[in-house]
């Protein structure tokens, strides 16, 4: 499952991850666009807050449900095809690293349609082409509303590209991602 924000997103990110229970049945990968010129604090001020581990992704290591992956800063996070998280420092998309269009594609691509993908707020259509990968593999894909959103423009790309199957409020997403992973 991936997470993606931008501008904003920082108090999404620990809004949705706070409220997800200790047992949540899958592992999360979270990415914000950060400045790759500071040093991120984000996996420690997500880990406060959460009753999951989060912690930040490493090369070449295995996914565990409950646990929180967060993306370092001026490097694209993916999911390698055997199944084990990497890193790629190839070119920015859509002017930002990491992307969420990398990441997205590389959950749906591994995951199949047990890919999720949730894209918050934030500026710009990163995670527009990345929901149509989740979507071409049957996976799902969650965007935040406008209503709750402090900028709209990545959750509205992605609702544009018609792969987006649930539009919910910032509250309503953590029920949700609950939920469909009792389904799966």
């Amino acid at each position: 499952m991936g997470l993606a924000a931008s501008a904003g997103g920082l108090d999404a990110l620990i809004h949705v991850i706070s409220a997800l229970p200790a047992d949540f049945a899958a592992p999360l990968l979270v990415l914000l666009h950060l400045d790759p010129h500071h040093r991120s604090w984000l996996s420690e001020i997500l880990d406060r807050r959460a009753a999951l581990t989060v912690e930040p992704a490493r090369e070449g290591e295995r996914m565990v449900a409950g646990r929180v992956y967060v993306a370092p800063p001026g490097r694209h996070l993916v999911v390698r095809p055997d199944g084990l998280l990497g890193f790629s420092d190839c070119e920015r998309v859509h002017f930002v690293r990491p992307s969420a269009d990398l990441l997205f594609q590389s959950l749906g691509e591994v995951c199949g349609s047990g890919a999720i993908a949730v894209v918050l707020t934030g500026t710009g259509r990163d995670g527009a082409d990345g929901v149509l990968a989740i979507k071409r593999h049957g996976g799902t894909v969650i965007a935040q509303d406008e209503a709750s959103s402090a900028f709209f423009s990545m959750p509205a790309a992605a609702f544009k590209t018609g792969a987006v199957d649930q539009v919910l409020p910032l509250d309503g997403i953590a029920p949700a991602l609950v939920e469909l992973t009792r389904v799966a």
